[in-house]
């Protein structure tokens, strides 16, 4: 089986929670552009002013993700 990867972009500041909502649109879309599979893409308030957006792929896709859109950080997804 392969496993789950969450790749997460930070924003943080007054803007984070509407600058986070945008990007987890954007990184739908380019999902859906490149024909890529994706199992959720999302956005979590952390704090007021704190907020990450994120998509989760599968271990073997992580590259091309990483690679094209560069995220801050990942971690596996639960």
């Amino acid at each position: 089986m392969n496993r789950k990867l969450k790749l997460i972009w930070d924003f943080r500041g007054l803007d984070a929670l509407k600058t986070a909502e945008h990007q987890a649109i954007h990184l739908k879309e380019f999902a859906n552009k490149e024909k890529l599979h994706f199992y959720e893409s999302n956005f979590t308030q952390i704090s007021e002013t704190h907020t990450i957006a994120f998509i989760i792929v599968d271990e073997a896709d992580m590259k091309i993700y990483r690679d094209a859109l560069i995220p801050h950080r990942g971690e596996l997804a639960k």
